[in-house]
C-alpha cells in the first residue's frame, strides 16, 4: 500500500472500530435485532469508506493524503474541488498565515474533503437502494421496513450536507479574515461537532456539559497529533540507522519505535470511539429536532 507509519497506525485504529462494530453486530444479529438490515448495510459504507480512504479499494489515487501536514511548505494532495483549491490558494498567498497556522488550516481543508468523500458513498448507497425499491411491483410489510431504512439514510445525508455546508462557509470565512483569536476550539472535527451541537435538543445544562467533553477531545486529538509527529520522526531515523550497519543503535532505534507506534495506534483508536460517540448523540439530539 506504500503507506507511511502515520497512516498504517491510522488503519489500524479504524480496523479495530470496524472489528468492534462488526461483533456487536453479529450478536445483535443472533438475537434477531437487526431484521432490516440497517445495522449492516451501516457496517459495508464504513468498510467502504476505510478501503476508499486507504486505497484498498481496487481504484488507482484513491487513497487520501499520506499525512495531515504540510510537506516543505505545499500541500501534498489535491482538494478534488475547484471551490476549495480557490480558497486554498487565497489563503496561502494572502500574508495572514504563520506556517503553523497554515498547517492547521491544510488539516481543516483535508477534514473537510474527506466529509464530501463520505456523504458520496452514502448519497451513492442511497441511490442504489431507492433504485432496487422502486422495481419492486408487489408491496408488502417487508418494502414497508426498506421504507423507513431509505427515509433513516435521508435524514443521515440530509445531517451529512449541513455539516458539508457549515464547514465550507467557515473555511471560506478564516481563508479571507484568518484565524479568530478568541474561538473556542482549533481541531476541526471538535469544531464540526461544537457547531452540529448548537443545533441539536440539548439543554443549556447539557450544552454546557458537552462543551466541556469537547475540550477534553480536543486535549485528546492534539496528544494523539503530537505521538503521530513523534513517530513519523522516529521511522526517519530508523531508516537511516539501518544503512550504518550499528546493531546497537539500530535495536534502540526500532525498541523506541515500536513503542511510539504501538501508543500511536492506542490513542488513534480512542480518538476515534470517543468521536463516535459524540457523533452518535448529537446525531439523536437533531432527530429529536425533527419530531
Amino acid at each position: 500500500l506504500h503507506l507511511s507509519a502515520v497512516k498504517l497506525a491510522e488503519l489500524h485504529s479504524d480496523l479495530k472500530i470496524q472489528e468492534k462494530d462488526e461483533l456487536s453486530w453479529k450478536k445483535l444479529k443472533a438475537e434477531g435485532l437487526d431484521e432490516d438490515g440497517e445495522k449492516e448495510a451501516k457496517l459495508r459504507r464504513n468498510l467502504n469508506v476505510i478501503m476508499t480512504k486507504y486505497g484498498m479499494n481496487g481504484k488507482k489515487d484513491s487513497q487520501l493524503a499520506d499525512t495531515n501536514y504540510i510537506k516543505d511548505g505545499t500541500e501534498s494532495d489535491t482538494l478534488d474541488d475547484p471551490r476549495l483549491e480557490k480558497l486554498w490558494s487565497k489563503a496561502k498567498t494572502s500574508g495572514k498565515f504563520s506556517d503553523e497556522e497554515l498547517d492547521k488550516l491544510w488539516r481543516e481543508f483535508k477534514h473537510h474533503k474527506e466529509k464530501i468523500h463520505e456523504y458520496n458513498i452514502l448519497l451513492e448507497t442511497v441511490s442504489r437502494t431507492e433504485d432496487i425499491h422502486k422495481n419492486v411491483i408487489n408491496p408488502s410489510e417487508e418494502n414497508l421496513v426498506k421504507e423507513e431504512i431509505l427515509h433513516n439514510k435521508h435524514r443521515e445525508l440530509k445531517e451529512k450536507l449541513r455539516s458539508i455546508n457549515q464547514g465550507f462557509e467557515r473555511l471560506r470565512k478564516v481563508s479571507h479574515q484568518g484565524y479568530d483569536t478568541t474561538s473556542e476550539f482549533e481541531e476541526p472535527r471538535v469544531i464540526d461537532l461544537w457547531d452540529m451541537a448548537k443545533s441539536a435538543n440539548f439543554t443549556e445544562k447539557e450544552l454546557e456539559s458537552f462543551r466541556e467533553e469537547l475540550k477534553h477531545f480536543e486535549a485528546k486529538i492534539e496528544k494523539h497529533h503530537h505521538y503521530q509527529k513523534q513517530l513519523e520522526i522516529s521511522h526517519q531515523k530508523l531508516k537511516h540507522v539501518e544503512g550504518t550497519g550499528d546493531k546497537e543503535h539500530l535495536n534502540r532505534n526500532k525498541e523506541k519505535y515500536a513503542m511510539l507506534e504501538e501508543k500511536t495506534k492506542e490513542l488513534g483508536y480512542k480518538v476515534k470511539k470517543h468521536l463516535q460517540d459524540l457523533s452518535s448523540r448529537i446525531s439523536q439530539g437533531l432527530q429529536h429536532n425533527e419530531l
